[in-house]
């Protein structure tokens, strides 16, 4: 794709993989962001410290290198970069900040000297619910005033962000239950913020499984009501589950939809979350997550009685 020259008031987004980070010669953004590490793609990096030696690329030839400090690999970045001469603004969902922008639940703070003040509380945005989606927030704020956004301009278009498609997209509705594709979470640790985002979750999982499958998603057990299992994945994570959580193994996504909102439905406890997220790759079934995804919505938008958001 080639694009437009810049020019007065013309900003684009560019989302860079680490695959791509690593074939391209020269990046430098006016303002880069790498918000943290965990490990991915080592069938091709081999390493977690080559994965990280790539990533550090993206933010180390901006005008401004915006990090997220919460794992300890970003945070020797964030220290490496800013000694190298680089501007840094450093942003955490876990820390308070003496210098830089931090979230305290709901409220993003911004910090210079140690002295902290109120930039937006993100209460009652439900595209931007939890912990993860207040980083995302700290990062979008600091790229805005990197390149000169002003703060009322930013505030409202927080409050306005429609979400992003796949990723912990509310797509339905049918009285308390909401329909949530979260097709995006291709690993467990990408699974996690939707799953600490509800508190009664009916969950699809499975697929083309990852290292590690969803030991670490433990934490989050007790949130879930029933899990529908799909894909190759299937009989490992009901292995996981064991009996911390009721499971079925539904095989396909069409019958985990179909299952998981009719147990939903006849809950009568409250708020519930149909939730695809599926802590696996795609590939067993669907040629890519967007693919997965948008299978999800169709079988929603079958239902009878559901609302669609989208």
């Amino acid at each position: 794709m080639t694009l437009d020259p810049p020019k007065a008031g013309r900003f684009y987004v560019v989302e860079c993989s680490s695959y791509q980070i690593d074939l391209a010669p020269t990046l430098n953004p006016t303002a880069g962001i790498l918000l943290n590490l965990t490990p991915d793609h080592l069938d091709r990096h081999g390493t977690m410290q080559h994965y990280a030696d790539i990533k550090e690329r993206l933010v180390a030839g901006s005008g401004t290198a915006i990090v997220g400090v919460d794992d300890s690999f970003c945070a020797l970045i964030a220290d490496r970069v800013e000694r190298a001469g680089t501007k840094v603004v450093r942003i955490s969902r876990r820390h308070v900040l003496a210098d830089g922008i931090h979230a305290d639940g709901s409220r993003i703070l911004q910090a210079h000297g140690g002295t902290s003040r109120l930039f937006v509380d993100l209460d009652g945005i439900q595209t931007l619910r939890g912990g993860h989606n207040a980083q995302n927030a700290a990062a979008a704020i600091a790229a805005c005033l990197a390149v000169g956004v002003s703060e009322d301009e930013i505030r409202q278009g927080l409050k306005s962000f429609p979400g992003l498609k796949h990723r912990m997209q509310p797509v339905g509705r049918k009285g308390a239950v909401v329909f949530v594709n979260d097709s995006k979470a291709t690993n467990a640790d990408a699974a996690a913020p939707a799953l600490s985002s509800y508190e009664r979750i009916y969950w699809i999982a499975g697929g083309l499984p990852k290292e590690g499958g969803i030991t670490s998603l433990s934490p989050f057990f007790p949130k879930i009501v029933k899990a529908y299992l799909i894909g190759e994945a299937a009989p490992a994570f009901a292995a996981t589950l064991g009996e911390a959580v009721p499971y079925e193994i539904s095989g396909t996504l069409e019958k985990a939809v179909a299952h998981a909102a009719a147990d939903a439905e006849g809950d009568g406890k409250g708020a519930s979350a149909v939730m695809l997220s599926p802590a696996c790759a795609s590939f067993d079934q669907y040629k890519n997550f967007e693919i997965r995804g948008d299978a999800f919505v169709t079988h929603v938008k079958a239902l009878q009685g559901v609302t669609m958001l989208i």
